[in-house]
Order: C-alpha cells, then structure tokens, then sequence
C-alpha cells in the first residue's frame, strides 16, 4: 500500500534517528560502567533518575505540544536531544565527564523523547488515513527492528575500536538528520487544537480518555506495568554481563541485536493476524506471549552457552513485542479523538517513565540488597501475573471490532 511522499520522508527520518539510537544501544549504562565503572545501584539509579525527571519535565510537555504545530515540536526536540548528546564526548574530552551530567542529559533526551513521540503520533494521524493506519506503525516497527538488530553489534564493535562515547555521536548526527527529513514533509498541517489548561490539568483530559475507555484501560495498566518490569533487567543485565561475567561489549550487543530479527517477523506478521482475528484478539494473545520469557534471564552464565541463552530469550521476547506494538500503536490511535492525541500519548508516556524510574530504582536497590540474578528472577516472575490485567481472550472477541483491512 502506498502512502504517499510525506510519509515516506516521515519514515525516513525516523529510520535515522532510530538507527542512531540502536547503534548507541543503553549508551549512558554503557559509559556508566566501562568509562566512570559503577555497579549495578548506581546503574539503575542512572536509568531511573533519566525518567523520572524526563517525566516530570513532559508533564507540560504534552498539552503545550497538543496546541502547537506538530512539525517544529519534532523538529526542536530533535535538535535539543543532539545537543544534549554532544555534551557528552566534548565533556570526556575535556576529563570532566561525570556521574552528575549522565543524568542530566539523560533527563534531557528522555523529556525530549516524550515531546516528540506525543507529537509525532498526533502528526501521523493527520499525514495518513484511518486505513493506513496499521500499515504505517507496521513499517516504523519493521524499521524499528531492523535497525535494533543490526544497531548493537555494529555499535559494540565500534565501542571495542573506538570506545563508548563513538556511538553517543553517531546517535547525535541521527537527530540531525531526523530534523531534515521531517523539515522536508510539505503537506499542511492542519491548525493546531484551540489553547486549553496546561501541565496537569491539561495531562488529566489524556488520563481521563485512558481510564474511561473499557479496553485502554486495561492495555494502560498492562502495558505500563510489563514496559517497567522488562526495562528493570536492562541495568542489571548490563552489570552481569560486562562486569561480573566479563563479556566484551560486541557480545553484548550481538545478545540483543541478532534476536531483534525476530522483531521484524513479528512486525510483518501484524497486519495479516489482525486481518483474520481482529485486533483485540491479537492484542491480548501477544501480550501474553510477550511475557513469559524474561524470567529466563537469571540464569546467564559465562561464555558461548550464556549468550545463546540471552538470545533465546531475547527472542521469543521481541518477536512477540513485535506483534504486539504496532496493533497496540493503531488501535490507541483510532480510539483517542483528534484533538486529544497528543494529551493521551503524553500522559500515556509520562505515567510509563514513572512507573519504569520507580521500578527500576527499586530493582537497583533489590539488586544490591540480593543479588543480580534474584533481582532479575523476581522481575521475570511478577511479569508471568501481568496478563491478569489484560481483558480475557473471550471478552476481547465478544466485543472486538471489525477485523483490520
């Protein structure tokens, strides 16, 4: 199905910048541990502190993007979040880089990245039709996994010739490039919603749209709760594997890149098994299935039968989130209104990095008390009780909508 030039230049400049951010696959946990050597609470005091200030900033982030053009949104929070990568070498250039500006920038890129994504899903849904829809957010998840596949090994070999902070740049070019692509779109955009309330006043009309909706609802709590819990392994992965049972950084980008292949099946498979069984159907089917790997990652040991095992878990968990992301990104947008997309993906984005910081603190602070590997045990088992949340497969396909076209 063809979608049009502006769309094309639109998924372009989200390959690129997506590409940057893969190369740099968990850059700051990478610069956290191999550059100023921090363990695992530092690690994840890290992760949470970026999104949990990145949140906070957003919280006015998301109606003020709501009442202004959507272009120049994505276009400035492209070029804030190349600056505030660039911070980062010029920095370990100088022998000032710190603990203290990882965070701070990482509060930057992360309230960046909520200002654009709250602005970007407002635009696509006026660049391209209502039945375009699941074809559009199945090529930004095809590309999103392609680049995840090939980004980290690539990424981890130029971080063993180059070291950690060669890949900070790249992804920094990227957002520049990002900001062409999008300045190269020529359709109109239509005017922007009339001024309403701002900050949380403005982030409750979002809220109030997600919590009233009978399947939102449920999809909110799920996906927020499994996003939190699969990203608390992130840090303390990382620890386990370049610190305690000394990978190389190439193998630990080839443990999550090569799975990532799986992520672009998943993503090709959406549209057809939406087509057949609808999309409530799917959504609750890949939502399960999305959760019953991680647990798997405890049990990393050394050598080639630890990395075959992060791998197999890897990929089980990406094909899945695969299916799932693009039939969950289409069927949020075709429910929320026009004029509230941009409060409901904010507030959406806000409630996600909170959730995530917190856990991820939690975990970091679980992980000194016992232990990486139960702290990563514990995380797998809570995410086994995570499909409770979801509606019951009956129930979605007694209510379902019309199968996808």
């Amino acid at each position: 199905m063809r979608l049009g030039r502006d769309f094309g230049w639109l998924w372009a400049a989200f390959a690129a910048s997506t590409a940057g951010t893969w190369l740099a696959l968990d850059a700051f946990q990478l610069v956290a541990v191999l550059v100023l050597h921090s363990g695992a609470a530092r690690v994840s005091f890290l992760a949470a502190a970026g999104l949990a200030m990145g949140a906070l900033v957003a919280v006015p982030l998301g109606p003020w993007v709501e009442f202004r053009r959507k272009r120049p949104v994505m276009i400035a929070a492209d070029l804030v979040r190349c600056a505030a990568l660039l911070s980062l070498p010029l920095a370990f250039a100088l022998g000032a880089l710190s603990f203290g500006q990882l965070v701070a920038v990482s509060v930057v890129v992360a309230a960046s990245d909520i200002a654009f994504k709250a602005a970007s899903g407002a635009h696509l849904k006026q660049l391209v039709r209502g039945e375009q829809l699941l074809v559009a957010n199945g090529r930004f998840e095809s590309t999103q996994w392609t680049a995840t596949a090939v980004g980290p090994p690539l990424g981890g070999a130029l971080i063993g010739a180059f070291g950690p902070l060669t890949t900070v740049l790249l992804d920094a070019g990227s957002y520049v490039l990002s900001a062409l692509g999008i300045r190269a779109i020529r359709a109109p955009e239509q005017p922007p919603a009339p001024t309403g309330p701002r900050g949380v006043p403005g982030l409750a009309e979002g809220w109030r749209h997600i919590l009233t909706h009978p399947v939102l609802r449920p999809l909110f709590f799920n996906t927020v709760l499994v996003n939190g819990l699969i990203m608390v392994g992130s840090p303390l992965v990382a620890v386990l594997m370049l610190g305690e049972l000394g990978f190389a950084p190439w193998q630990y980008g080839l443990a999550f890149g090569v799975p990532c292949l799986g992520g672009l099946v998943g993503s090709r498979l959406a549209r057809p098994l939406a087509a057949r069984f609808g999309q409530r159907r799917v959504l609750w089917a890949s939502g399960v299935a999305r959760v019953i790997w991680p647990v798997g990652l405890a049990f990393i040991g050394p050598g080639a039968g630890g990395l075959a095992l992060v791998m197999a878990v890897e990929l089980g968990l990406i094909t899945s989130c695969g299916v799932f992301g693009p039939v969950h990104a289409t069927y949020r947008l075709e429910q929320t209104d026009p004029d509230k997309v941009a409060r409901v993906l904010a507030a959406w984005s806000v409630t996600g990095g909170a959730v995530t910081a917190g856990l991820t603190l939690a975990w970091g602070a679980l992980a000194a008390l016992v232990g990486t590997r139960p702290a990563l045990a514990a995380a797998g088992v809570l995410l086994l009780a995570t499909p409770l949340l979801l509606p019951s497969g009956s129930a979605a396909v007694r209510t379902d909508l019309s199968p996808t076209t």
